[in-house]
């Protein structure tokens, strides 16, 4: 009797040890499987942080290269020498209300123009004499870079300040091969306006 008693207290003891080892397997089961799944997404978010960074130093790399390419190409443009031209030519147009003078080369390329009017002139001060003498100073200095020395002066209207704008230029050290008067004359074309009443 003692011998199946022990028997069947030792029996019952087995059963729950293998249900114990039962569930201890599943668990570890379960913890193995979570313990896997966060590693695969744990490697599938580092590739798109290192793609994610590639593209970013990509970016960057670009950003960086583009300045410097336009800081090449601004050189290349202020490396560019300004053409040497030792013959051009004048046009003065001087009315009754203004002077304009505009320095080009003989293919007629404009090199520099000024008014008296830009100047700072206003009103009936910039018909005058004085203000067409100051018109070619200034064209004078903005023509300096390229070195004119000979000039054909074309002559076009009938102000006060045609005269005063070549006297201008001989006393600025300009050679004058040729004074050609270009002002248009009507024959009998357009009827003429009415006099003016004063």
């Amino acid at each position: 009797m003692d011998n199946k008693d022990q028997k069947n207290k030792k029996e019952p003891k087995k059963e729950p040890q293998e249900k114990t080892t039962v569930v201890q397997n599943d668990e570890k089961n379960k913890i193995n499987s979570n313990q896997t799944t966060p590693e695969i997404s744990q490697g599938q978010g580092k590739v798109k942080e290192e793609k994610k960074q590639q593209k970013e130093e990509e970016t960057t790399k670009d950003k960086k290269e583009q300045p410097a390419i336009a800081s090449v190409i601004v050189k290349k443009k202020r490396k560019k020498n300004r053409r040497q031209i030792q013959k051009g030519r004048v046009y003065i147009k001087s009315t009754y209300n203004n002077t304009i003078v505009t320095m080009t080369d003989m293919h007629g390329n404009v090199l520099a123009w000024s008014t008296t009017g830009n100047l700072g002139f206003k009103g009936a001060k910039k018909a005058t004499s004085y203000a067409a003498s100051q018109v070619v100073a200034d064209i004078e200095m903005k023509v300096q870079k390229y070195g004119l020395k000979e000039l054909d002066v074309f002559v076009k209207g009938v102000g006060t300040g045609r005269e005063a704008a070549i006297r201008a230029l001989v006393q600025k050290g300009f050679s004058l091969n040729m004074i050609k008067d270009i002002t248009p004359i009507p024959h009998n074309g357009c009827r003429p306006r009415k006099p003016r009443r004063v």
